[in-house]
């Protein structure tokens, strides 16, 4: 194997998806995925490459420095790309210090020994550091966020990832670290938790529950499918400039509401159901604290230095999102029971 790759939270919903496509795309990596395996970490995820050569599972906790630091001893990793992280924003302002310390020191744990490890030959190395849009805080009803636009986070969840990308450029700036970030907007597709919008409503709509949607459904947000990120992460890791941040958008805004309306319409047609049927179940409820109102990316950059761009409209991606859930009944009936997370304590008790 030429590189030894790390890739955090790799059975997470981006992260399987970016483990997947590297395993498969470059034989001659041996590919690394480290994950605590917390409630959205799902090893069935990766199913199809779990038995290939060049891919091994460590299941370990990035807050724990000394485990951090005896893995890159162990393995010297030739990269990293670093996308483990608590990401769901009401879980954040329940619980914000587990947001801190995932988010804030799991990463500067990740960096350090990186700078430890790496020291002699930055030039060999590379640490790529996958962040969110949401750090940029809210556009009004015009404008996009630009790699240039100033930080202004709401939440618990984006305050810590704004602080560790601040931590990411200060250790390039600092130290000469080889980094790149990028931000993202919202993803969607296959193998998303469903505490998420989209696999929650769809969840939901199959089950005949009702389906929440914030306030008037009125915030708007960027989708990407979550294969697109994935091919743009393989690209900004391998090609990026060191030093530069680029967002990743997928030129897809739409109001809450009116995706929502869509997934009924869909969801209706693929169910056999009366048309109508489904959006009966949309059920308005109080609004998230500090919820942004709006995000929009502008991927210009990265479409221009790096010849990336999305390749589905909306439409077209949430069709086959929808396909791949009722095609997928035992994964998600596995996720909402838990009966995943206890196969994983008896597994891995101890260790």
């Amino acid at each position: 194997m030429n590189k030894k790759l790390l890739v955090t939270g790799g059975a997470g919903f981006i992260g399987s998806h970016v483990v997947r496509r590297l395993v498969n795309k470059y034989p001659d990596y041996h590919i690394f995925n480290l994950d605590k395996l917390t409630y959205a970490g799902n090893l069935a995820n990766l199913k199809d490459v779990e038995s290939k050569p060049n891919y091994t599972f460590v299941k370990g906790d990035i807050v724990d420095a000394d485990f951090i630091n005896a893995l890159f001893s162990e393995h010297r990793f030739d990269g990293v790309i670093h996308l483990a992280a608590e990401s769901h924003v009401d879980r954040s302002i329940t619980n914000p210090l587990e947001f801190v310390m995932t988010n804030v020191i799991g990463t500067v744990n990740l960096l350090n020994a990186a700078k430890k490890y790496w020291a002699e030959a930055y030039s060999e190395h590379r640490f790529y550091h996958v962040s969110t849009d949401e750090v940029y805080g809210s556009l009004g009803e015009i404008g996009l966020f630009t790699e240039e636009t100033k930080y202004d986070p709401h939440s618990p969840y984006s305050a810590s990832k704004a602080s560790s990308d601040h931590f990411v450029r200060a250790y390039h700036d600092t130290f000469g670290l080889p980094v790149v970030i990028s931000n993202c907007s919202n993803n969607y597709g296959p193998f998303h938790f469903p505490e998420k919008l989209l696999p929650l409503a769809i969840h939901n709509i199959k089950n005949n529950k009702p389906v929440p949607v914030y306030g008037k459904g009125e915030n708007i947000r960027d989708w990407l499918f979550v294969e697109d990120h994935a091919v743009a992460i393989d690209l900004i890791f391998h090609t990026g400039k060191l030093g530069t941040t680029y967002n990743i958008g997928g030129n897809n805004e739409w109001k809450n509401i009116d995706i929502i309306r869509l997934l009924c319409q869909l969801m209706d047609k693929k169910l056999n159901r009366p048309a109508g049927n489904s959006e009966k179940l949309i059920t308005f409820v109080k609004d998230r604290a500090g919820h942004d109102l709006r995000y929009a990316i502008d991927s210009s950059k990265l479409q221009n230095e790096l010849g990336w761009k999305p390749s589905l409209r909306l439409e077209e991606g949430l069709e086959r999102t929808v396909d791949w859930y009722l095609s997928n009944d035992q994964w998600l009936s596995n996720v909402t029971s838990g009966a995943y997370q206890q196969y994983y304590e008896t597994q891995y008790d101890g260790r």
